[in-house]
């Protein structure tokens, strides 16, 4: 037997350097698309500005930058302005557009995830009228958005502001207009399709907010959880709310509160229930509102000042028909020549009157374990009537 050995065969380095060339290539090609990609968004976002532009919101940057390689898209736009046009029935109507400037935005893609957009924004905002001073100035802590789906069929879209604030300009100076420490808003498509009678849920929620010089109710802080549904679009294709709500209206839809909780001090409320839109872009319609701590609201309202001016004769004839003004007016003059003060103290039964008489509008019952009142929310061609007062007036919607 022959003791010779053949050599040992020599191993292949192929083995040794496949991996890194591997490596290599999907590096290669994974920069490679990742430049594609970039270089993609300038047309994807002058598309969709040329969107937006149809909806009245014209964009622009001052400068544009795109960066994040290698996983992210990360949009720098610097010196950032939005015209809007046609926003409000008041816009339509006077052809006046409010150019709204902040210092950045910075919009976040993943790669491998670009259904999912991610945007924060840099205060402060000012809105200006064209050719005007600033005639708002907005700011925040931290203001952020984020859009679920593609840029031109959303599914869903976010706004988180923490402490927000807008104030009003006169002259040089600033003026309050609104605070709170945290704002959200969220809107989805609920049911239907972009293209096919959507029917849009959305949720507002403010916490700590105030309102200046609106109405004495908005001026003490409250927190607030709306959620609704808007009903009566055809599509979502671009238009000004204007127009889309000219269409629900048309449709003969609306807008269904489904829940809306208010908490203010001792001041709980609860309302639910649907609001259509008449001919002439009000609001008409009924919430039903659940409301435990009513009697504080009503200083808030103003009825005790208006008791100080006298009664009118319709806010007489809408409590109690056939007594006429000027005999109430005369009693409360007459108890205070005869003992001062004696009138101001009737004024002030008066508004607890006042109170129970809207109590005898309701049912009694209890929110929360506290005793409440049912009482309906009435919307009358955009006037808001609680129980037989009349409260507030919202503006046409077109």
């Amino acid at each position: 037997m022959s003791d010779f050995e053949p050599p040992p065969r020599r191993r292949s380095r192929w083995a040794l350097y496949a991996m890194p060339i591997l490596v290599l290539a999907l590096a290669a090609g994974w920069s490679g698309f990742w430049f594609y990609a970039a270089s993609q968004i300038d047309d994807a976002l002058d598309g969709w500005r040329a969107r937006e532009a149809k909806s009245g919101r014209i964009y622009d940057c001052t400068n544009r930058s795109v960066a994040g390689f290698p996983f992210r898209l990360e949009v720098h736009c610097n010196g950032a302005s939005v015209q809007l046009v046609s926003q409000t029935a008041e816009q339509a109507a006077t052809r006046t557009p409010i150019t709204a400037r902040l210092s950045d935005i910075f919009v976040i893609a993943q790669i491998y995830d670009p259904r999912l957009i991610i945007a924060e924004f840099t205060g402060p905002v000012t809105f200006t009228d064209i050719g005007q001073q600033p005639s708002f100035v907005g700011n925040w802590s931290k203001g952020r958005a984020s859009v679920v789906g593609l840029p031109f069929s959303p599914q869903r879209t976010s706004f988180e502001f923490d402490s927000p604030a807008l104030d009003r300009m006169s002259g040089d100076q600033q003026v309050p207009l609104i605070r709170a420490s945290h704002l959200e808003f969220h809107a989805r498509l609920a049911e239907g399709s972009v293209a096919d009678n959507p029917v849009i849920e959305t949720v507002l929620q403010l916490k700590d907010a105030s309102v200046e010089g609106v109405h004495a109710v908005l001026q003490q802080p409250f927190n607030a959880d709306i959620r609704a549904q808007i009903r009566g679009l055809k599509d979502l294709s671009p238009k000004p709310w204007p127009v889309r709500f000219r269409e629900i209206q048309a449709a003969g839809g609306g807008i269904d509160i489904t829940q809306s909780r208010v908490e203010q001090g001792d001041l709980l409320s609860l309302a639910a229930g649907s609001l259509s839109i008449n001919a002439n872009g009000k609001l008409d319609g009924q919430l039903q509102m659940t409301v435990a701590g009513l009697e504080r609201i009503i200083p808030a309202l103003g009825l005790d000042r208006l008791l100080d001016q006298g009664v009118s004769q319709s806010a007489i004839d809408k409590m109690a028909p056939g007594v006429k003004a000027s005999d109430v007016n005369n009693v409360i003059g007459a108890l205070d020549k005869m003992i001062p003060g004696l009138g101001n103290l009737a004024r002030k039964n008066a508004n607890a009157g006042i109170a129970a008489g809207i109590n005898m509008l309701g049912q009694p019952t209890t929110l929360e374990g506290r005793k409440a009142i049912a009482v309906p929310l009435r919307f009358v061609d955009g006037a808001i009537f609680l129980g037989p007062l009349q409260v507030a007036q919202t503006p046409p919607l077109y």
